[in-house]
């Protein structure tokens, strides 16, 4: 072969590897494995069961509610520990005076007081709440024997001296003050330690109603009751006599996310519950229903309200018979007398206003 031959071969058969090579090179690339989609995941902030609202302590606190006698005499003012509460429930007792079923479950609070006496219609207030244990000191013997035959556990403070811290800036009978330290610490041997089942429903809409700017709730000249409606807070603000802030013993102002003003036929007797001859004041809160209005974001919704036994929530229901949801929050129930006129003061209208460019 010749020389000429063999290089003309060689040739041929580099061209043909390089043929082959950009062939190779030209072949579609393997497409890259694609990403897994990355996900958020949203934890939203446990609510308490009987506010709707996020735990001021971060976690829902796995314990029963309580239910605290505070007094509202004229001289158990300020009282200490109405801020830090879930619900409070008002409602009347002999001689024209209020007295609160201050209800504590989701918040801690440091001072409690003044503690005092338990009257029957605290039976009717926790049973809703799963008869939760009752704070007081003392008590006229028929009533005593009511809260222990209803199953509500008795946390008399004259049992428990290790619950009791009293105050000497502040004179009997108004100087028995307690904690939810000292409480959770003394609950009574059976106590149920779980939170408790909610009893409204929550909604941040607000309802179609009529907007007001204040409630006024005259128990008596002792509890001349206004609440105002403060939007830059969104709560409602308490006053007594119209004007006067009332203040806890921290100098934070009462307030709730919702009033409740629930009207209930009020009996007296028959038991004589104090030395001036009061007669202990009845109301009847289970297998009735009546009158109720509730006041959330500025509105005022007109109602009812039922409850079916002692153990069932009380449900609130508007003209259309659909169920009241509360805003998230405190929550205050005025139990007012059917005796007693509650009053609302509409919020004005804003005037419209034309404006006229005259040309030139």
């Amino acid at each position: 072969m010749s020389t000429t031959t063999t290089r003309i071969m060689k040739a041929t058969a580099l061209l043909s590897a390089g043929a082959l090579l950009l062939g190779a090179c030209s072949s579609s690339p393997k497409k890259p494995k694609k990403k897994a989609a990355s996900t958020t995941t949203t934890t939203k902030a446990p609510v308490c069961a009987l506010t709707g609202a996020p735990s001021p302590l971060g976690a829902i606190p796995q314990r029963t509610a309580i239910g605290a006698k505070i007094d509202n005499y004229q001289d158990a003012r300020p009282q200490s520990g109405l801020d830090k509460t879930d619900i409070v429930f008002e409602e009347p007792v002999e001689g024209g005076i209020t007295r609160y079923n201050a209800i504590f479950q989701c918040d801690n609070a440091d001072s409690i007081g003044p503690i005092r006496s338990a009257r029957q219609i605290d039976i009717g207030i926790l049973g809703q709440l799963g008869n939760p244990p009752l704070v007081h000191v003392g008590g006229i013997n028929p009533v005593l024997e009511n809260i222990v035959a209803a199953g509500i556990p008795n946390l008399d403070l004259g049992n428990y001296p290790n619950a009791i811290t009293h105050l000497n800036t502040r004179y009997a009978p108004y100087n028995t003050y307690t904690s939810t330290t000292q409480l959770y610490a003394n609950l009574p041997a059976g106590t149920k330690n779980t939170p408790p089942a909610p009893i409204y429903t929550y909604s941040p809409t607000t309802p179609t109603g009529t907007a007001v700017t204040s409630v006024h709730v005259p128990f008596s000249g002792n509890s001349d009751v206004t609440w105002t409606w403060a939007a830059g807070q969104n709560a409602w603000l308490r006053f007594y006599n119209g004007t006067s802030p009332d203040r806890n013993a921290d100098g934070v102002q009462n307030q709730a996310a919702n009033v409740i003003v629930q009207t209930v036929h009020v009996t007296y007797g028959p038991w004589v519950e104090n030395a001036g001859g009061g007669l202990e004041v009845q109301a009847v809160l289970s297998g009735t229903s009546g009158p109720a209005i509730v006041f959330r974001n500025g509105i005022q919704v007109n109602g009812t309200w039922s409850r079916d036994a002692a153990s069932s929530p009380t449900v609130y229901k508007d003209a259309a018979g659909a169920v009241i949801a509360m805003a998230p929050g405190r929550t205050w129930v005025e139990l007012v007398p059917d005796t007693v006129t509650v009053t609302a003061v509409p919020n004005p209208v804003q005037p419209t206003t034309t404006t006229t460019i005259k040309k030139k």
